[in-house]
C-alpha cells in the first residue's frame, strides 16, 4: 500500500505557457526529489485556452508525483480548490506556477507546521520588480483591510500559502466566490485569499506570517490585466467579506 504524502503542492494554472517554457516545473521537481519526506504535486488547470495543458502533460512525463487535474474555466480560487480537493497529504501548500515565491521558501514554512494550523508567506515591504504603482496600491490595500480585518496580518495576497489539508478542505467551500452565479472570462484576480484568512481566523485557527524570499518572475502573456480594475474590484469584495459576516454568512 503507498503511505500518504507529508506534503501536497496544488499550482494553479491558467495560460502559463511561457512559465512553463521557462521551466518552473523543473525547479519544483529539483527541489522536492532531494527533500526527505513524500510529496505530491498536482498541477491544476483553470481551462487553459493557450498550450498551457499539452506543456504540463508533455513536461510531467517521467516525474513521480506529479499529476494534472483539468477543470472547466472557473478562476483562480476554483482551480486551487480543484487541487485541494484532490489532495492526500497531511499539509497542502498552494503556489503560483510563476514562482515568484520560489518553493525553496517552504523551508521557512515547514518549521511551523506542527503548532500553526495556516502558515503563509509574506512579501515584506520591498518587493523586486515591483512597480511604484502598484507598491502605492499594496499599501493603500493593506491600509483599507487591516482597518477592516486581519489586523495581525500583513500580506494576504502572496501566492504562497500552507494548511493542514484537513483545515483547508474545511473552509475552503465557505468562500462565497462559490456561492455566486458569476461567469468568469479570462484572467480574474480576486480577495478570496483575505476571505480564506477572514475565515480561518474566525474559527479560531492559529495563522503564523513567515518573510519569504519574493520578486516578480510571471512573463505569461496570456492573462490580460488591468492593475486599476483588479484593485477596485479587490477594495470591493473586502468591504463584500465584512458585510458578509454582519450577515452571518460565515458558518460550518
Amino acid at each position: 500500500m503507498n503511505k500518504k504524502p507529508y506534503l501536497s503542492v496544488v499550482i494553479p494554472c491558467y495560460n502559463e505557457k511561457e512559465n512553463l517554457e521557462r521551466g518552473v516545473l523543473d525547479e519544483v521537481y529539483d527541489f522536492l526529489r532531494k527533500q526527505d519526506f513524500l510529496w505530491e504535486v498536482i498541477i491544476s488547470d483553470d481551462g487553459s485556452t493557450d498550450e498551457s495543458r499539452e506543456l504540463v502533460a508533455k513536461q510531467i512525463k517521467g516525474k513521480n508525483n506529479f499529476r494534472l487535474i483539468e477543470n472547466p474555466h472557473g478562476g483562480k480560487p476554483s482551480a486551487v480548490w480543484g487541487g485541494i480537493k484532490n489532495a492526500n497529504g497531511e499539509y497542502v501548500l498552494f503556489t503560483d506556477m510563476d514562482q515568484s515565491a520560489p518553493i525553496e521558501e517552504l523551508k521557512k514554512l515547514m518549521p511551523f507546521f506542527d503548532e500553526y494550523d495556516v502558515i503563509i508567506g509574506s512579501r515584506g515591504m520591498e518587493r523586486e520588480n515591483f512597480s511604484l504603482l502598484r507598491k502605492v496600491g499594496s499599501n493603500v490595500f493593506r491600509l483599507v483591510r487591516k482597518s477592516l480585518m486581519l489586523r495581525r496580518i500583513n500580506d494576504t495576497q502572496c501566492g504562497f500559502k500552507a494548511f493542514k489539508t484537513k483545515v483547508a478542505k474545511e473552509i475552503f467551500p465557505l468562500l462565497q466566490f462559490f456561492k455566486t452565479n458569476e461567469t468568469i472570462k479570462g484572467w480574474k484576480v480576486t480577495s478570496f485569499d483575505v476571505e480564506l484568512l477572514f475565515i480561518a481566523e474566525k474559527f479560531g485557527y492559529k495563522i503564523k506570517e513567515v518573510k519569504v524570499t519574493w520578486k516578480d518572475r510571471d512573463v505569461s502573456t496570456g492573462k490580460k490585466k488591468s492593475y486599476l480594475k483588479e484593485s477596485q474590484d479587490m477594495l470591493k469584495q473586502i468591504f463584500r467579506v465584512k458585510l458578509n459576516d454582519i450577515k452571518g454568512m460565515y458558518h460550518l
